[in-house]
């Protein structure tokens, strides 16, 4: 059976969906809905990319194009981020506590070198750290004026790829960071950063992993962070290394 991509142009949440019932929570009794099913992610990127450049302020264009893989440069820059917490006794459902540890990490692969970083902080939310772990990474590569080479950025993180990806995030800061049914967003801070690095990422893309799988990348960021939170004594701490 061939997968199915649905792009939606303008919906409830514009973007790219991999199965109808999604599609259709946007467009059923939208008005005005305009979407279009394909057999490839790329070929839906680039028809949403096509249909909303005309509309969308130039950062915006910038920031939709970061998702859509060049066909004619491969990545110089491998990047993998993760990030989570551990809950001590928490029922489901209840707030993260003060002093529950939670951390992030990431992995820079480039020219057979490997960059890492790790830090963490108490009472943090998983959620929280994902985004960091991915504002951590791109901070790293500014300062070390890497911005330009090709990057290939690899998340297990849906709650991290899907705002960039499918534009939920430009949705948010429109309307004050609220989100389509009118609650704050949470980690708003976090997110705001996040839109001021990646339009200074000329050749970025995002790819998905199955966490605790088989992409050693993404096994060695989830290594890393589990390390810290085991080290984890005072308030804050972080680390990176080069080897």
């Amino acid at each position: 059976m061939v997968k199915k991509y649905y792009a939606v142009k303008n919906g409830r949440q514009p973007g790219i969906y991999t199965s109808w019932p999604e599609c259709q929570r946007q467009v059923s009794g939208y008005p005005g809905a305009v979407y279009k099913g394909f057999t490839s992610r790329m070929a839906a990127q680039e028809w949403l990319h096509q249909s909303h450049t005309s509309k969308r302020r130039p950062s915006e264009q910038l920031q939709l194009q970061l998702t859509m893989p060049s066909r004619q440069s491969r990545p110089a820059i491998h990047l993998y981020t993760d990030g989570g917490s551990r809950n001590h006794g928490n029922k489901r459902g209840q707030h993260v506590k003060a002093n529950d540890k939670a951390a992030w990490a990431y992995l820079i692969v480039y020219h057979g070198h490997r960059q890492t970083g790790t830090g963490g902080e108490y009472g943090a939310t998983n959620n929280k750290m994902e985004i960091t772990a991915l504002i951590q990474a791109l901070r790293y590569l500014l300062a070390h004026r890497l911005n330009n080479q090709p990057i290939s950025a690899t998340l297990d993180s849906h709650y991290v790829l899907d705002p960039i990806v499918k534009g939920w995030v430009y949705g948010w800061r429109h309307r004050g960071w609220r989100t389509a049914s009118g609650k704050p967003v949470a980690n708003q801070a976090e997110w705001q950063t996040l839109l001021t690095l990646l339009p200074r990422f000329a050749h970025l893309t995002f790819d998905w992993t199955k966490g605790h799988a088989d992409n050693q990348g993404n096994n060695l960021v989830d290594a890393l962070l589990n390390t810290t939170m085991d080290k984890m004594e005072g308030t804050r701490t972080k680390n990176e290394n080069w080897n």
